[in-house]
């Protein structure tokens, strides 16, 4: 098997408040592979959000290692990481982070304008996002003038624009319907499947089916990985899921 284009090895994050620590993670260890889409599930505060921001390059481990396609971020400079975030990345941010000032085309097209693609290439990528999530229409629309589940399907058209073989979602169907939220997790699973890794953080079960392995993190340790469907309703019939 080839390298994994995500992995986690001894990774421990602690926050400090006041004069005690609180260990979000302690000690993570996962591998995601191209073609793979792993699910994260666990109760509330388990550390499933504190993971994709270490993975995605957002947040600095305490201890432990995090490499992306093979590159150990520690290691990297500060414009380095922010590089293999623009190139590499696609994070779905569950509060979207859109730009209220920029129309949905502007906001997709931007990470690439910023990683130096010519304006013409960089809106022309953006429209094939918003139109492969179903929001093509949309593309001169302001965030404030959309529905908060449009605003979401622009969010994971940006986190789709490009070349990005990683992909990190944050509950991205939380602001949609079902029928929108199965579409999107079809848009997620073919990314995957074209050659994509995938790391999907969710409390639902039904999304989590989606996914070739589900991770159960609980006080900030994996607990278990199963296979999807199974994983998840034996997660949800032990009281955890939230």
């Amino acid at each position: 098997m080839s390298d994994p284009m995500l992995l986690l090895s001894g990774v421990t994050r602690e926050h400090r408040q006041g004069d005690s620590v609180v260990h979000a993670l302690r000690g993570v260890d996962l591998a995601v592979h191209a073609g793979e889409l792993v699910a994260v599930m666990g109760p509330s505060g388990s550390g499933k959000s504190t993971l994709l921001h270490v993975a995605g390059g957002l947040d600095t481990p305490t201890a432990g290692a995090v490499l992306v396609e093979g590159r150990d971020l520690a290691q990297l400079s500060a414009a380095q990481v922010a590089a293999v975030r623009r190139r590499s990345i696609g994070y779905v941010f569950q509060d979207l982070n859109l730009l209220p000032s920029l129309t949905a085309l502007e906001n997709v097209s931007l990470p690439l304008e910023l990683d130096g693609s010519r304006g013409g290439l960089a809106r022309r990528a953006a429209r094939d996002a918003l139109e492969e999530v179903g929001v093509g229409h949309l593309a001169g629309r302001f965030p404030d003038d959309m529905s908060g589940g449009q605003q979401q399907r622009v969010a994971i058209a940006r986190a789709l624009v490009g070349p990005r073989r990683l992909l990190l979602a944050d509950e991205p169907t939380g602001a949609l319907d079902s029928a929108t939220g199965e579409e999107v997790l079809r848009v997620l699973r073919a990314r995957c499947e074209a050659g994509a890794a995938g790391v999907l953080v969710t409390h639902e079960a039904r999304h989590a089916a989606w996914a070739d392995r589900v991770v159960f993190l609980r006080d900030g340790v994996v607990v278990d990985q199963s296979g999807p469907v199974a994983g998840a309703d034996s997660l949800l019939a032990t009281g955890g899921g939230v």
